[in-house]
């Protein structure tokens, strides 16, 4: 058995960096990663998709330009073979990044296999047994298939398979209409596939305002994809040139179909019952306000304990860790305001409540919009879709939440998260003298404009 002062499980944004703040206090650390360093967000997550995008975005511009002034003649082709080379490099310097950097920690042990708890303090792995008096876990997240009639019969894409396709879609069916499934199907649109986007629930990204998703709708349909909502069946079956989805209100010939219909958590196969440790229903791992598990010496960081989805609430997670573990400190996950984005274009930034829940919470609250098409940038860029929206405590003065859905959104919202977490009333903010010509400039007569509701 071989013996080390902590024991990391998952190579993802949290795990690792907790494991190389441990190795600089004098600490002997394994990490055990079961495929790739970096996880979710470097190997099927952000930077591939992001990086996806970006070259959406360039066939569009490119499209676009005569509206501008710029014309380039004939029709603009796609290379997938090369959009595909170029998100894979952006992720392989990521991943090798990670690699040589833990490469040069002496008292850093990086083991590829799957781990598996064989008790509290004991974990196995390319049968080989290791322990440790504190175990972090951060295995993360995977995508959900769920069980549809014929879903087995076909061969279908997820958000981790989709990133290494090097042709284009004849006609890509999305199945869910959330945060992963609207990124794609705006990306494959305009590569030049035809998109259809099918969602069970009544509207698209349903945890925002119902405005803010009907906005949301209002960009793809502009862009020529198909969005059927409020579908309760869908069944799938192979056809001579692709697949059929047929729903209850709609027959639909894909090439291709994407499941994003949600994620959960790689917990299932850690060999928990061997610990005690509590998780829920859904099968995340149940922590405290400082992530550690109902078992003493067991963390869960990162999207296996249900506390956000995101690179950014996980690297938070190691940062919280670090600071009470290593540094004296007393961060909790509770004081976190949550914040993310939707990477379509425009792209929608938000932070802290939507206007339903500042409803439900009994406050007097104050609300104001400002459409896009009133902001100088968007109309000098020639991009004027969606809106900005604060909500703020009438009494409290405090920011309680905010959503920007247009052009650099998803920068112009850290302006109001800094502020909510600086505790600064709107009162304040609103003096302040911004940069012209922004999109950010309008934050102060957002505020201004705030009428009780």
């Amino acid at each position: 058995m071989k013996s080390f002062d902590a024991i990391v499980i998952g190579g993802g944004q949290a795990g690792p960096f907790l494991a190389a703040r441990m190795v600089e206090k004098g600490m002997k650390v394994a990490l055990i990663e079961r495929k790739f360093l970096g996880g979710t967000c470097v190997n099927a997550g952000c930077m591939p998709t992001k990086t996806l995008v970006a070259s959406a975005r360039a066939a569009h511009v490119a499209r676009s330009g005569a509206v501008y002034g710029v014309n380039i003649p004939g029709e603009i082709g796609i290379d997938m073979k090369v959009v595909r080379a170029r998100a894979e490099t952006v992720t392989m310097n990521a991943r090798n990044g990670l690699i040589g950097w833990f490469a040069g920690m002496d008292d850093m042990t990086v083991i590829y296999g799957h781990a598996r708890f064989e008790d509290p303090k004991t974990v196995s792995v390319n049968g080989e047994t290791l322990t440790a008096p504190r175990i972090f876990l951060n295995v993360g997240a995977r995508p959900v298939i769920p069980d549809l009639p014929g879903i087995n019969d076909i061969d279908y894409l997820t958000s981790t398979s989709i990133i290494h396709l090097d042709t284009l879609p004849r006609h890509l069916a999305v199945i869910g209409g959330s945060y992963i499934g609207l990124e794609f199907a705006q990306m494959y649109r305009r590569f030049g596939a035809e998109v259809s986007v099918i969602e069970h629930g009544p509207k698209l990204a349903s945890r925002e305002d119902e405005d803010i998703s009907d906005a949301i709708a209002d960009v793809l349909r502009s862009e020529g994809i198909d969005i059927h909502t409020g579908v309760s069946d869908i069944a799938f079956a192979r056809s001579s040139d692709g697949i059929t989805v047929a729903t209850d209100s709609a027959r639909i010939d894909a090439s291709h179909v994407l499941i994003a219909t949600g994620r959960k958590p790689n917990t299932d196969d850690l060999g928990l019952d061997a610990t005690g440790v509590i998780t829920d229903k859904h099968g995340y791992i149940t922590v405290d306000d400082s992530l550690a598990t109902n078992v003493e010496g067991i963390w869960a960081l990162g999207d296996c304990n249900g506390h956000g989805a995101f690179t950014h609430t996980s690297y938070n997670d190691f940062e919280i860790a670090a600071a009470n573990l290593l540094d004296g400190g007393d961060r909790k996950v509770s004081s976190r305001i949550l914040a993310y984005a939707l990477y379509i274009d425009p792209p929608l930034g938000r932070v802290g409540m939507t206007e339903k829940q500042a409803r439900a919470s009994g406050r007097k609250i104050m609300i104001s919009t400002r459409p896009m098409s009133r902001v100088g940038r968007a109309n000098e860029r020639g991009e004027t879709k969606g809106f900005m929206k604060v909500i703020a405590d009438a009494e409290t003065k405090k920011i309680l939440g905010a959503a920007i859905l247009g052009i650099e959104g998803d920068e112009v919202i850290h302006g109001i998260i800094d502020a909510m977490n600086a505790g600064t009333t709107y009162p304040a903010l609103q003096w302040s003298v911004p940069i012209h010509p922004t999109v950010s400039e309008l934050i102060p007569t957002l505020l201004g404009d705030l009428k009780p509701v």
